[in-house]
């Protein structure tokens, strides 16, 4: 998952690991206190005015619920300090959340499928729904989108990619109700099968949301670099340290909502080792208060300077 529409690392202040499992935490349990209301809304409503979409929807929201769970349990978990077995910290629990999330919509989204391919076996079985069943649709989705846009603003602020993930969660189930509510409205005009075919379009798209949640996070798992442009910013910093000749071989890898990079860092050859060193040191604090790393790991180039006048065959001095 990749941030959009963000400041950049040196107009933002960074986050620390307790700050941003905070606000996690606070965007969550408003999240879970909507996601409660409406589970039982829906669902209770749905079976009531026989709205097969309506009861989709609510279960969507009861795995956003567990959802909302599973982000709090990674919250606490990945703001824990460095320790002897886990000396880059845990932010990764944050990766494996957002894996879980992915199999869990995953497996939401299959069975919404199945549930209705068997209604569409059998049309005639299809009711005329009630409708107190739009009112709610139309409520669920002014809600979800509501909070959508409360999490989002939290996720930018914070830079988390656990957040944004949840946040979007919470954009497909606005979606979700908005073609379930148009499901309804077929449905009281004299469609009655728009409906379970409202259901299977909400199956799809949560099925869909949850394999790019679960790939993505699957691929910062196995250490996956971040785009080229975040890379570029981080060697420009490097570049500009003073006594910093060359920058090349810079490799990241995403821990968490954090970065983890290597560097090889060219320096006079002609200098001392101890200035070498705090040189090095200097880089790496640049990049550690401008960007979102965890963690820089630097190997010392030697840099020769070309002898400019044999170079340009230039007559010797006298």
């Amino acid at each position: 998952m990749e941030f959009t529409d963000l400041p950049d690392d040196d107009e933002d202040p960074q986050h620390t690991p307790a700050e941003r499992a905070a606000a996690a935490a606070r965007s969550t349990w408003v999240s879970v206190g909507v996601n409660l209301v409406l589970t039982v809304t829906q669902v209770g409503v749905g079976v009531l005015a026989r709205s097969q979409g309506l009861i989709s929807d609510g279960i969507h929201s009861l795995s956003d619920l567990v959802a909302d769970f599973v982000v709090l349990f990674a919250s606490h978990h990945s703001k824990k300090e460095a320790d002897e077995a886990h000396p880059y910290g845990h932010q990764r629990f944050e990766t494996a959340a957002s894996l879980l999330l992915g199999v869990l919509l995953l497996a939401v989204g299959v069975g919404m499928l199945w549930s209705a391919f068997r209604k569409l076996e059998e049309p005639d079985t299809v009711q005329r729904v009630h409708i107190a069943a739009l009112y709610v649709a139309g409520g669920a989705l002014a809600a979800k989108e509501l909070l959508f846009r409360y999490m989002l603003a939290v996720a930018k602020r914070v830079k988390s990619s656990m957040l944004v993930a949840n946040a979007w969660h919470a954009r497909s189930d606005a979606a979700s109700s908005l073609v379930v509510g148009l499901g309804i409205i077929g449905n009281l005009a004299g469609y009655p099968i728009l409906d379970p075919i409202a259901a299977l379009i909400v199956g799809f798209m949560v099925a869909k949301m949850g394999w790019s949640f679960g790939w993505a996070a699957l691929h910062d798992l196995m250490d996956r670099a971040v785009d080229e442009q975040e890379i570029e910013a981080i060697r420009r910093t490097l570049i500009e340290t003073p006594g910093v000749s060359g920058v090349h071989d810079v490799r990241t890898r995403k821990m968490g909502d954090m970065i983890v990079v290597d560097a090889h860092l060219e320096v006079d050859a002609g200098i001392t080792v101890e200035a070498g060193h705090d040189i090095a040191v200097e880089a790496r604090q640049r990049v550690l208060q401008r960007h979102r790393v965890l963690n820089l790991m630097t190997h010392v180039d030697p840099w020769l300077q070309p002898d400019l006048d044999h170079a340009q065959g230039a007559p010797a001095a006298h």
